[in-house]
C-alpha cells in the first residue's frame, strides 16, 4: 500500500525522470537513504516498472502515425493468438491491445509518409491472419499525451 511519502517520491519522478534520488528526495522533502528505500521497494514491489527517455518520432522521420480497430473472425480457432504472434512481428506497429465489444483489436502504426504507410498496410497489416474488419484512423494533431499517472 502506497502512503502519502510514496505519492509525493512518485509525482516528482514523473515531473523529472531523469532526476537524482537525492534530487527526489529534496522535492519530496525525505532523506536521501529513506527515499532510495522507498523507491528500490516500489520497484521491488512492481509499482515503478522502468524508467525511459521519451522521443519524438518526428525528429527520426517518422511523420505518419496511424490508429487501426480491427475485428477478427472469432469463428477461427486461436484467430486471436495467431493474429496477435505476426503482428508483434511487425516493427512499426508500436502498441497491440485486445479489446471487449465490437471492435477485437486497436493497433497504432507509424510510417515515415502516407507511401510507406500504404506499403505497410497493404503488404503486412492486410497480410495477417483472420482479419474481418479494419477501420484506419489517421493522428492529424495531438492536443494532450499525458503520460504520467495522477497520483
Amino acid at each position: 500500500m502506497l502512503d502519502d511519502t510514496d505519492r509525493r517520491i512518485l509525482r516528482q519522478m514523473q515531473a523529472d525522470p531523469a532526476a537524482s534520488v537525492a534530487a527526489i528526495a529534496e522535492r519530496a522533502g525525505l532523506s536521501h537513504a529513506p527515499c532510495w528505500r522507498r523507491i528500490a521497494r516500489m520497484e521491488r514491489d512492481g509499482v515503478i516498472r522502468g524508467r525511459r527517455i521519451l522521443i519524438d518520432r518526428r525528429q527520426l522521420g517518422w511523420e505518419v502515425q496511424v490508429f487501426l480497430r480491427i475485428t477478427l473472425d472469432k469463428t477461427a480457432r486461436n484467430a486471436f493468438d495467431a493474429f496477435i504472434a505476426e503482428a508483434r512481428q511487425i516493427p512499426e506497429v508500436e502498441t497491440i491491445q485486445t479489446l471487449l465489444g465490437r471492435v477485437d483489436i486497436r493497433m497504432d502504426v507509424v510510417a515515415r509518409d502516407l507511401a510507406h504507410y500504404q506499403q505497410i498496410y497493404r503488404d503486412r497489416i492486410m497480410a495477417l491472419p483472420h482479419i474481418l474488419d479494419v477501420e484506419s484512423l489517421m493522428l492529424v494533431s495531438e492536443l494532450k499525451n499525458m503520460e504520467a499517472v495522477p497520483v
